[in-house]
């Protein structure tokens, strides 16, 4: 797979192909399948997708400390009652994402879409884009297959851990993944894709992971919800035709550079940021009790 923006550009203009087309060919050939099973496995990731987001719309699992019990729930049902400021469709979109977020709190059945605290985005996107849109099965697997390819840049320049990047390397990541994905079932073509891309993890450059009780609850299911509102955003301004001067793959290695430039305490340790604060620790020191009498 190639590694910066322009050679991936200019690749596809001379093959006359997708991102999605370089994908397919790496992965059957990394992974010894061919294009008819690597998309039927794309099919059941996509699946177990859909149920997740879906999951909890009209449902709440009960978690120990009931941090986001019943987000998805009450997201949805207002999306669906009341007009919402962001419009219903973006607002079905973050209640599905909270509802893998929840999925996957419980214990759930989720796809790390690159990670389990930004499991959310992906699906919601997916599932939110192909309500509206109608995408066919194909469609949809040529996104998939197109954020693969977003998502092995990112892995070659940076991070997709928390504990590493802060959370812009876990739902920055997820946020650069889906959008490319949208772009593409949209029609866009690779630079749009790349472009917007590039604008969701400028928008989240700096992050920080601060899971209270090193759970990846709260605040990360927000993230998750704000996540899919930013690949819905870059996608609309790469389709635009707004361009990031900085090509994709620099705005990955800042995003790497800014996240070992983070103190240790705002990298998933739970002592900095909301883990730090005094309800934060409290829980976290209810959290360790709990778990030292179970041992």
């Amino acid at each position: 797979m190639l590694n910066k923006a322009q050679e991936i550009i200019d690749l596809c203009r001379e093959k006359n192909c997708h991102i999605y087309d370089l994908v397919i060919e790496n992965e059957c050939k990394t992974l010894k399948m061919t294009e008819e099973e690597l998309r039927a496995y794309v099919d059941k990731v996509i699946e177990v997708m859909k149920d997740s987001a879906k999951s909890n719309l009209t449902k709440s699992d009960e978690t120990r400390f009931k941090m986001i019990d019943g987000f998805s729930k009450i997201t949805y049902k207002y999306a669906t009652d009341k007009e919402p400021i962001i419009g219903r469709f973006a607002a079905k979109a973050m209640a599905m994402a909270f509802s893998t977020s929840e999925v996957n709190a419980a214990m759930g059945k989720i796809i790390a879409a690159p990670t389990a605290g930004s499991s959310g985005i992906m699906p919601a996107m997916l599932v939110a884009a192909s309500e509206r849109y109608n995408f066919d099965k194909e469609t949809l697997q040529n996104g998939f297959l197109t954020s693969v390819g977003i998502g092995q840049i990112i892995g070659k320049y940076a991070t997709f851990a928390g504990a590493e990047g802060g959370c812009q390397a876990e739902c920055g990541s997820a946020s650069a993944m889906a959008t490319s994905a949208l772009v593409e079932m949209l029609g866009g073509s690779p630079e749009e894709i790349l472009n917007a891309a590039s604008i969701t993890l400028i928008n989240v450059l700096g992050l920080v992971c601060d899971p209270i009780a090193g759970l990846v609850q709260y605040p990360c299911t927000f993230r998750n919800a704000s996540g899919v509102i930013n690949a819905f955003i870059a996608a609309d301004l790469a389709l635009a035709g707004v361009k990031s001067i900085v090509p994709f793959e620099e705005v990955v290695q800042a995003m790497s550079e800014v996240g070992t430039s983070l103190d240790e305490g705002l990298r998933e340790t739970g002592l900095g940021g909301l883990a730090g604060t005094k309800t934060g620790q409290a829980i976290r020191k209810n959290f360790l009790n709990l778990e030292e009498k179970n041992d």
